[in-house]
């Protein structure tokens, strides 16, 4: 009889921490001026916590499996995962695209119906579009859903993964994971703007950014399983949430003259922190009931809220510049746009996600 592999419950859980804070970062981010004054200033970097716990999770969930899983086999899995939300997400992002116009994107209004619809296909794809095709006016390879840059780049590591790197001995991934750290460091204190903030657009530095992000922390995620030798630890999951929130709501490092400083603390941000708190999430275990309908809900939400609430704070963000409105004033509205991406989140999992993946496990 075959064992069932436990799963790892406080990864869940904190994937969902980090998404929430995704949230909350970009919610403060339409109010402020600059990245010194930006609350939850270093919320970016979930994104690069995603990465690395997917790793973990890709090693975990796949590397014993390869006797009998084909490449085939793989991308099926990864894509029935995966792709129905990035197809929610596009939809969702051009249901919402019209709804944006504002003095940020004051030419919204004159984009072609037959345009929005024509990229939203091709969004449902996740290949990229170039700056020239971009319909709102920041370049990114994803106008209608920003955040699908990083699903692009977690493709891409799932590609390299399954091709190449789950071949690799310990030695050689380590080899990897050293280099790719290493054009981290470098990427991140010599970076214009003092940190590693990019990805989104299909040119040759934005795409240097989004290669850079991705290699790292995915295959440090993978060599941790590989490697690590887990213990127990207690109260994880707390311990572990305060952990994450404190790095990711940590105040800009340094001033306008030393940025580099800032670029230093995001590079060892991710090549420190964020496999020791995966580390100790994955040692740890929930001690009670209502930890673990928590941990759950976390996890369940954790990835429909990462990639269906930006069309929404696109409308909100345009609705702060418009009327030039301060967070003292807006904060009520804020918690109405929190609100309403985790409930979008959680419809679009239930009635959309769960179903349309049940249904492709049955036909493929």
């Amino acid at each position: 009889m075959t064992q069932t592999k436990p799963h790892y419950e406080i990864l869940d859980g904190l994937r969902g921490v980090a998404a929430l804070l995704v949230v909350a970062f970009h919610i403060f981010e339409a109010h402020a001026t600059s990245h010194f004054d930006q609350l939850i200033n270093h919320g970016y970097l979930a994104v690069d916590f995603f990465f690395l716990l997917s790793g973990f999770v890709i090693g975990y969930a796949y590397d014993e499996q390869w006797t009998t899983m084909s490449l085939k086999d793989f991308f099926k899995r990864r894509l029935t995962r995966l792709q129905p939300m990035v197809v929610m997400g596009m939809l969702i992002g051009a249901i919402c695209f019209y709804f944006q116009d504002s003095v940020l994107w004051p030419h919204i209004h004159e984009v072609p119906i037959w345009k929005m619809i024509l990229l939203m296909v091709v969004g449902f794809t996740l290949l990229p579009v170039p700056p020239a095709l971009d319909i709102r006016g920041w370049g990114e390879m994803h106008p209608l859903n920003g955040p699908g840059w990083s699903l692009f780049y977690e493709y891409v590591a799932n590609v390299l993964y399954a091709l190449f790197v789950r071949r690799f001995s310990k030695t050689l991934l380590t080899v990897l994971v050293v280099l790719s750290a290493a054009a981290l460091i470098h990427l991140a204190v010599t970076s214009p703007q003092g940190d590693i903030i990019g990805g989104w657009s299909l040119t040759l530095e934005q795409m240097h950014v989004g290669l850079v992000r991705v290699m790292f922390p995915f295959f440090a995620g993978l060599l941790l399983f590989r490697t690590a030798r887990l213990t127990h630890i207690k109260n994880a999951f707390l311990l572990c949430s305060i952990l994450l929130a404190i790095v990711l709501c940590m105040p800009r490092v340094g001033g306008a003259d030393s940025i580099w400083l800032n670029g230093l603390y995001d590079a060892l941000i991710v090549i420190l922190a964020f496999p020791l708190i995966v580390f100790l999430g994955a040692s740890g275990k929930i001690e009670n009931h209502t930890a673990s309908k928590v941990c759950k809900f976390f996890g369940d939400i954790s990835y429909p809220i990462y990639i269906t609430h930006y069309p929404i704070i696109y409308i909100y963000t345009g609705w702060v510049a418009n009327h030039q409105m301060k967070l003292q004033q807006a904060w009520p509205m804020g918690v109405l746009v929190l609100v309403s991406c985790i409930s979008l989140a959680y419809v679009s999992l239930k009635y959309f996600d769960e179903p349309v993946r049940r249904w492709l496990k049955k036909v493929a």
